[in-house]
């Protein structure tokens, strides 16, 4: 059971919210799309109810409020370093169910795919999550088949409903403030969708061997290589690093983690000139196994969530789902030649 909060409701319970966390949340920006004119729904800090994006799906991921695209570590001077101080607050993260799942993937990667990362850990330990429900899908999303269209693994949910706003609350902390706000006792549980209108089959059985087909060939022409659909993404995790020197003498400065993404130039290189994938084909074929493939054999589960941003994003109107479509193709393919 939860709350049917009226809109004024809801503004009170968020500023009662934003006393004790940071709330970030789709938010739009206007004229803030790449192309001139144009709306962008991205995360940001909200302080009111108002300003969350219920009805479209946002550009870029929730992965921005935990994984800065560029962080401080750390400062440094000739004789010491000090880290970086991370918020004082908690944060609470408005989000859905794909990119939910998403946070998962993450702490994967970053809590138990060998030592902890400590910088992530502590960012980590101080969120809460408020699951935004999903009563319709999007156009490309493909949550259905990739399992990550519903979640049970959050704090709070909201969805507008009959003018208001379905509340479900499991902290208990909170629940005297919500119990305040007069509103009308009922179930809030948070919608989800059953199906797409973006479907994908992952074939059955599917191996590494399929690398080896020359469907990858036609991403060599086709992507330029601009990194936005690893950007969008809630489950790429991959980052470099980044010295900034404050001094001619190169000894006083902060060392930076900054995002990276597998589809740009220069992402494999490595000393002596050398780099492991040259073609744009080669790093869609890497992304593409990685994300449906060998993350699945390390993890037991597959990486992509199936929320079909990166279609959108993409400035060659390249599509995932369709990439993964074609990998019974490209099996079959593979198996011919063998034969």
């Amino acid at each position: 059971m939860g709350y049917i909060l009226t809109p004024e409701a809801a503004e009170t319970f968020i500023a009662g919210l934003a006393g004790k966390y940071r709330i970030y949340a789709p938010k739009r920006f206007a004229g803030g799309a790449p192309f001139s004119d144009l709306d962008c729904v991205r995360y940001g800090e909200v302080v009111s109810m108002s300003e969350v994006v219920f009805d479209e799906k946002s550009d870029y991921s929730f992965k921005e409020a935990l994984l800065p695209l560029s962080e401080t570590l750390f400062f440094f001077t000739e004789g010491e370093t000090r880290e970086a101080g991370a918020p004082a607050k908690e944060a609470l993260i408005f989000l859905r169910s794909c990119d939910l799942h998403a946070v998962k993937r993450l702490d994967e990667i970053y809590l138990r795919n060998g030592a902890e990362d400590y910088y992530y850990k502590r960012l980590r330990e101080k969120i809460k999550f408020v699951l935004m429900g999903c009563p319709a899908p999007f156009e490309s999303c493909f949550c259905a088949d990739m399992g990550t269209n519903r979640c049970d693994d959050y704090e709070l949910s909201v969805e507008p409903r009959g003018g208001g706003y379905a509340v479900e609350c499991r902290l208990p902390e909170l629940e005297p403030l919500l119990a305040g706000l007069g509103g009308e006792r009922a179930e809030a549980a948070p919608s989800y969708v059953t199906e797409t209108p973006t479907r994908v089959n992952i074939p059955a059985g599917l191996t590494a061997e399929v690398g080896r087909s020359e469907i990858w060939r036609e991403y060599d022409g086709r992507c330029i290589n601009c990194g936005r659909c690893n950007f969008v993404c809630p489950t790429c995790s991959c980052y470099t690093m980044q010295d900034i020197f404050y001094s001619d003498n190169g000894r006083v400065g902060e060392r930076r983690r900054v995002q990276a993404s597998c589809m740009v130039d220069g992402f494999t290189d490595v000393a002596g000139g050398g780099a492991y994938r040259k073609k744009n084909g080669e790093r869609m074929r890497f992304k593409t196994l990685h994300k449906i493939y060998d993350f699945k054999e390390r993890f037991g589960y597959q990486m992509c969530v199936g929320c079909g941003r990166c279609d959108d994003i993409c400035p060659e109107y390249i599509s995932f789902s369709g990439c993964i479509n074609r990998l019974e193709e490209a099996m079959k393919e593979v198996e011919k030649d063998v034969r």
